[in-house]
């Protein structure tokens, strides 16, 4: 596997992979990489010619300071995870590189960004946004790859794809989960093990709300999850929503949908965590 740190020289890389008449395939993280970001990197690698992994960790999707550096970074190990699992590039840019003048770029995606993360994050989606812009004019894949977890991520993508014109079709894999439930996520590494299990209740708040799915209300639910979730002592619910998984809009009366996002975040402790969950309210017995 080759690291690349200069965008001119992934541009010069992937103009050739391109004349040659090679597929590829990209996945952008922001490192600290766990089973997640290698299954999606695995795939790529079946999927395409060749793959290519950023690791950038994109200062302007943070709205928190202190979050931007506190978020882990394990370049050395996550640089031996990717060659591992068949990644041909990694590319590692520096800020400065990916952003030579402050950003005044502004993206606007109606009401996808006014709910759930949009809301609790200002100005979130235009740094994500932006640095995908980025990444995808640079690296010009095929196919991009993302995880579930981040499903209003990938929606907003979605649309930036289909906004701008990109020529790549979007990937999304299911979320992979720890043991206990936990949905893998590089900020677990912030959490200690009582975090750890504490933090394991979001996934069983997921599955509490999916078997009420098919017979109560949306807000009925959201207060049985609220009163649940308020027995954990180190954990404070931002919010749990029932949403179209399209649109995330808000669906009171899932039962007579044929298809929901269970979305949830909350913080555990100083780390905050997102989940989610596509429930066919049909097939739930």
């Amino acid at each position: 596997m080759q690291v690349i740190e200069q965008g001119s020289a992934i541009r010069s890389i992937v103009q050739a992979l391109r004349c040659s008449g090679k597929s590829i395939g990209f996945v952008p993280t922001m490192g600290a990489l766990h089973e997640g970001h290698l299954q999606l990197v695995r795939a790529a690698a079946l999927q395409n010619d060749v793959t290519i992994c950023s690791i950038f960790v994109n200062p302007t999707q943070f709205n928190n300071p202190d979050d931007y550096k506190l978020y882990p970074r394990s370049l050395e190990q996550d640089t031996a995870a990717l060659a591992e699992a068949g990644c041909h590039y990694l590319f590692a840019p520096s800020t400065s590189d990916m952003y030579p003048e402050q950003s005044v770029l502004r993206f606007s995606f109606g009401v996808l960004e006014e709910v759930m993360e949009g809301a609790h994050r200002p100005g979130h989606f235009n740094g994500v946004a932006t640095v995908v812009s980025k990444l995808f004019h640079l690296v010009q894949p095929h196919r991009a790859y993302f995880g579930q977890k981040d499903l209003q991520q990938v929606a907003v993508v979605r649309q930036l794809v289909i906004g701008l014109g990109f020529d790549l079709e979007v990937v999304c894999y299911p979320t992979i989960r720890e043991a206990s439930g936990l949905a893998m996520s590089s900020r677990n590494k912030r959490l200690n093990s009582e975090q750890r299990e504490q933090a394991a209740q979001l996934h069983q708040a997921l599955l509490r709300a999916q078997v009420q799915i098919k017979n109560k209300s949306a807000a009925a639910i959201q207060d049985d999850i609220a009163a649940y979730l308020a027995e954990v002592p180190q954990l404070q619910l931002e919010y749990f929503e029932i949403a179209d998984p399209a649109t995330l809009q808000p669906v009171p009366n899932p039962g007579a949908a044929a298809e929901v996002a269970l979305c949830i975040a909350a913080y555990i402790g100083p780390v905050r965590l997102i989940d989610n969950m596509i429930v066919k309210p049909g097939q739930v017995i």
